[in-house]
Order: C-alpha cells, then structure tokens, then sequence
C-alpha cells in the first residue's frame, strides 16, 4: 500500500520535472496559422543561419545610467507590446543590505525607470525585494532607490509584508518536496517582471545572474528576520529552504522553478561586477558593461561570456537549456551593439570551484562535498 509520503513524492516529482519539461517543450511548438504569400515568400528566401532566433544586447560606457538606456532601447517597441497594460516589477539583487558591491546600484535602477518613462510605462511600474540578511526597505534607502522612487512616481514593497503561494522544493537531505513561501506578485502572470540583475560570480553555482536573482528573491521571509543579533525572536527565512541543502539541489531548484518563475526581461548591469567569492564576498571588476534581453536565458549566456566562465560549468542554466526554456546557443544569438570579444574579462571563480562541480558527477561521488556545503551562506 502506497504511504501518503510516496504518493507526495511521486506527486512531487511528476509535477515539478516531467509536467515542467512538457510545458516548456510546448511552448517552443510552432503555431499553426496562414501566412501571407510574401511573408512565406521572404521566409524560404532567407537562409536560417541569418535569423538568429532571439537578441541580445551589449553596452558599454563610463555612465552607468546610460549603459543600461543603450542595452534597453533596441526593444523598445517590444518590451512595450509585452507591456501592455500589465503591472511592472523592477526586482533588483539586494542580497545584503549594507555591502554596495553585491546589490544592484541605484544607477542601474534609475536607467531601467528612465526607458520605461520614455516607452510610457514608468507610471505603471514598483520595485519589489526580499532581501536576505535584514529589512528590505533599509536596503532601498541604503542604495537610493527611495529618492529614485519620488523621483519616478513609483511605488517600493518589501515582498516580505506581501501575499504568497506556496510551492514545493527538492532538498538533498532527505529527497523530499519541502514547501516554500514566495511572493504572489512575481507568480502573478499579470505581472511583467524586469530583473535588475548584477554580474557576480557565485560560492555555490559558478554565477549569479538575471535568472537566480528573480528566484531566489521570491522566496521570503517574516518581518523582522535577519542574521544579525537583533533579529526578532521566532521568525525565519524560506531561502535556505529553497537553496536544496546541496550543489545538486540549488541547480535543481533554480531550473524547476524557472519553468515558473522567470524574468520577462533581463538586465545584467556589469559596470562593476563581482568576481572570487560573490555573492557577498567577492572582489570589484572594473567591467563597465550592460546586458539586457526579452530573452533572459540568452541574456545570461552572453553574461557568462562576458565572465570569461566556461559556461558548461553552470548547471542551472544548463538544465533550462536543455529544456528549451530560452536560448543559450551563441550561434542562434544576434548580439546588438558592441562586440563580446572585445569586452570579455575573466573573472575569478569562487574558491569552492571544485566542490560546486559535483553536479557534473555521478551522484555517489557527491557524498563527501555535504559537509562543505554548510560552510557557504545561504544567499541570493
């Protein structure tokens, strides 16, 4: 007789991996419709190889502000059909509230709103966090996005003092689905999300880009909580929750729950990125660059070679490659502006480089990287 326990896992795992790869592969299927006789006409002329199937674009300058209006602008009219009339949610990366080189710079917030105020949206635009070690709204007034939301008439919500849906999680430890809070506002279809990623390398999978920012920042935690002392009595985070106690349950995690929850628009500022043990503890690379794509896969792929990082080294974006959840073939990516070869910098990867690369291994040989997984934060 089958427990409720088996019946959950089994449950668990149809729904998040098979029931996620199905709906992905069907939304890549091709839709059946009449086209006129030109466009087959200018469809059968042109060469494959000449329509890159999704864009991306590259800036770069000494002006922070402009870097990102440059990235955005040849969307414009897209971004603005996908728009509609739907809310807007600028999600920035506000791991720490109180250490400027891991948090998304007021700068590149203030580039995003500008574009939106030029397509006409800004009026119908937030900025919304859950930061990981402390109150969110300190964070916004620690990095300006407060005087930047006077300045644009646009609303700041801390995601933690917000409704929120529960979704299951895979956890390493004991193999079972484990419930996590997240913010309804970025689950809501009707929501339009930008996230206001920053370039950083990462202590547990290699990179922290548009994608992870979104995930991991939706997941919540009680008013009041934070790592220091003075945090209130009894609260918590739902973050470790999500982190999947393991090298192979973070890059599970971050792709099941990417066939869910996603940006709808990337923006990866690397005007000063961060390299060697990010997401907190890295060092400044002066890299003056801006990514910025529909396509938030594609935009993080091209971030990653912008890294200098082997980009088969990271496995959550792997796994939404391989499940067709975006483009991240650079053959198939028409990069606007300037060239990727000739703003490529290295970057240091984080000293636990080796032990985060168990996902590429067999799972019997990741025994031993456990205890080494509790070493690192849990962090965005």
């Amino acid at each position: 007789m089958k427990t409720d326990s088996h019946r959950c896992r089994r449950h668990f795992l149809k729904t998040s991996l098979f029931g996620g790869l199905a709906a992905a592969a069907a939304a890549h299927l091709p839709t059946v419709g009449h086209k006129p006789a030109a466009t087959r006409a200018a469809d059968e002329a042109t060469p494959p190889a000449a329509k890159p199937a999704t864009r991306v674009a590259v800036s770069h300058g000494n002006d922070r502000v402009d870097n990102a209006v440059k990235a955005l602008r040849p969307f414009a009219d897209e971004i603005a059909r996908a728009i509609g009339d739907r809310r807007v949610v600028v999600k920035p990366n506000n791991v720490s509230i109180q250490i400027p080189l891991c948090a998304t710079h007021g700068e590149c917030i203030e580039g995003i709103l500008e574009f939106l105020k030029s397509i006409g949206k800004v009026g119908q635009t937030v900025i919304a966090e859950s930061s990981a070690d402390g109150p969110t709204l300190d964070g916004f007034e620690n990095y300006r996005y407060t005087a930047l939301a006077k300045k644009y008439g646009v609303k700041l919500i801390d995601l933690d003092a917000t409704p929120v849906d529960i979704v299951q999680v895979f956890d390493e430890k004991d193999f079972r689905p484990h419930a996590v809070r997240m913010a309804k506002l970025l689950l809501d279809p009707q929501t339009f999300v930008i996230s206001a990623a920053k370039m950083k390398t990462h202590d547990r999978v290699v990179a922290t880009l548009s994608l992870k920012n979104i995930i991991f920042g939706t997941a919540v935690k009680d008013l009041g909580f934070g790592w220091a002392k003075a945090a209130k009595p009894g609260t918590k985070s739902d973050k470790p929750i999500a982190h999947g106690s393991g090298f192979r349950g973070i890059n599970y995690n971050l792709f099941a729950l990417a066939q869910r929850l996603h940006p709808h628009l990337a923006v990866i500022d690397g005007h000063e990125g961060m390299e060697g043990n990010g997401p907190t503890r890295g060092t400044a690379v002066d890299h003056r660059v801006c990514v910025a794509s529909p396509d938030w896969l594609a935009a993080d792929r091209v971030a990653v070679e912008l890294m200098g990082i082997d980009f088969a080294k990271i496995g959550y974006l792997n796994f939404c490659a391989d499940a067709r959840l975006g483009v991240a073939d650079l053959k198939q990516i028409e990069v606007l502006g300037e060239p990727l070869e000739k703003h490529v910098k290295k970057y240091k990867l984080a000293d636990s480089i080796d032990k985060q690369l168990i996902w590429m291994q067999p799972l019997a040989a990741a025994r031993h990287a456990d205890q080494s997984w509790h070493d690192c934060q849990y962090a965005v």
